[in-house]
């Protein structure tokens, strides 16, 4: 693999410039990197389809149709492996793409791209905004709760848990410990 992180960042700050798009990203390599470790996979390849999937969030956000397709271009264009462009365009199965997930990678990338935003979510209404005292008990909580963060599409969270059989619990506690070495660049804990 020839791309580094650096030229992920550089693409990935090209194209979003909302900080909220970055952090969202780094929260998705960070989770990445945490699950590729621990089923004895490659942390740089998961770790870049993760910082780089949304590549083209700002750019198709009005056409929510073209998303993943138009960054996978830009991502074959400039070099990136295959395993990379496949991943990120099966992160949008069945919402803007009909690219299933179906290695590890793939399958990762799409359960835990939302997983990711609702347990930051949930870390950003607790008193200190951190991660590092959160358990996955609270965020279950906030999951029974269909009012708090609308935004994060928990059917395509529990259809992530189901095609890589593995329950939601043991993904929220996996993302938790992923995202606490992370917390402050990703807009969370003291002083954030």
């Amino acid at each position: 693999m020839n791309v580094t992180r650096d030229d992920a960042m550089k693409m990935l700050r090209e194209h979003n410039k909302e900080i909220n798009h970055i952090r969202h990203a780094l929260a998705v390599e960070a989770a990445m990197k945490y699950f590729a470790r621990i089923n004895n996979e490659d942390e740089d390849l998961w770790g870049l389809a993760g910082l780089i999937h949304d590549v083209d969030w700002e750019t198709t956000r009005d056409d929510s149709s073209r998303h993943t397709h138009v960054g996978a271009g830009w991502l074959k264009e400039a070099g990136y492996p295959d395993e990379i462009v496949r991943a990120v365009l099966s992160h949008g199965w069945g919402i803007c793409s009909d690219v299933e997930p179906i290695t590890k990678m793939e399958k990762h990338l799409y359960a835990l791209d939302e997983l990711t935003g609702f347990v930051t979510a949930v870390a950003l209404v607790r008193p200190g905004r951190s991660l590092q005292d959160l358990t996955v008990k609270s965020v279950k909580k906030k999951w029974k709760d269909k009012a708090f963060a609308r935004g994060v599409d928990r059917s395509v969270i529990e259809k992530g848990t189901a095609i890589l059989d593995t329950p939601l619990e043991d993904l929220i506690g996996g993302v938790i410990e992923s995202l606490k070495p992370v917390e402050r660049e990703i807009g969370l804990g003291e002083g954030n």
